[in-house]
Parts: C-alpha cells; sequence; structure tokens
C-alpha cells in the first residue's frame, strides 16, 4: 500500500553518516524534505543532492531540514556527503526498514542488485502529515523540486 498526502509519515530509525540515531519524530516541529535515492557516487544521485545542496537556504528559509536516504552503508555515505560537501544528513537504510515502510524500494535493481531505495521525495509537516510524495518510476528521472518548494510554501 503506498503512502499518500495527508497520511502519518512512518518513523523511522537510521545511523547517519556521522554514525548519530536519527529518528524522523526528532525532526517534530519542522518541515522535512525526505529523499530517498539509489546509491551514492551515481551519476543521477550526485547531481540530485548537489541541487539541493546548491538550494539548501531555500530550503532553509522555508523552515524545513532535508534528510537524503540510501542503502548504502554509513561509512560510504560519510564519504559522499564529505566529496559533495553536502550540508545535510545522509541516513544510511542498510536493512531497507525505511524504505520499505515509504514504499521506495526496488526489489530489483540495475547489474543484478536486489534491495535498494527507489529515488523519491516526501515532505513531511511539522506534526509528521506528508504534505507531498513522489515516487520515480525510473531511477533516471529527479524529483519535482517546484512542486516540493511549492509545497513547503504553502505550509
Amino acid at each position: 500500500m503506498s503512502l499518500k498526502v495527508g497520511d502519518q509519515a512512518p518513523d523511522f530509525k537510521l545511523y547517519s553518516s556521522d554514525k548519530q540515531e536519527v529518528n524522523l519524530s526528532d525532526y517534530r516541529g519542522k518541515n522535512v524534505v525526505v529523499l530517498f535515492f539509489p546509491l551514492a557516487f551515481t551519476s543521477v544521485c550526485t547531481a540530485e543532492l548537489c541541487q539541493m545542496r546548491d538550494d539548501i537556504a531555500t530550503y532553509s528559509r522555508l523552515n524545513s531540514d532535508v534528510l537524503g536516504i540510501s542503502v548504502d552503508s554509513l561509512y560510504t555515505l560519510a564519504r559522499f556527503k564529505e566529496e559533495q560537501k553536502l550540508p545535510f544528513p545522509l541516513l544510511s537504510d542498510f536493512n531497507k526498514e525505511a524504505s520499505l515502510a515509504f514504499d521506495s524500494y526496488y526489489e530489483n535493481f540495475a547489474f543484478g542488485m536486489h534491495g535498494v531505495s527507489k529515488r523519491s521525495a516526501f515532505v513531511i509537516d511539522k506534526e509528521g502529515i506528508i504534505r507531498y510524495a513522489e515516487v520515480l518510476p525510473k531511477a533516471s528521472e529527479v524529483p519535482d523540486f517546484v512542486a516540493i518548494k511549492n509545497t513547503l510554501e504553502s505550509l
């Protein structure tokens, strides 16, 4: 069953690339953009997260935090974050629990890989309600950043 606008966002507990435990519920009182992405260091994922990095002031002005989530290890994510100078947490969903809970999961991915996060974007409001949900059918596509910003501006 897919999550939709108006649903309560599933809470999760993941570890960041900084080896800190992060719960979605820790962000109550702030709007949050949650981005699931397939794999660190790939071209589309790098472009997507660097676009968020380059526009982070806009998201801050809209009283929102950004969280990036993939099934990569926290060590891989730490290197990726450092190399790309990403100013927001990258969370390891190595056990795939958050990806499954958000229906953002490829059972079968490219090159015979199984269990990779689907590229998707969610805007979650201060009360933990999903206000925007986009799960992309193709890993080569990026979320609609204009729609994400418009949703944040309406909150």
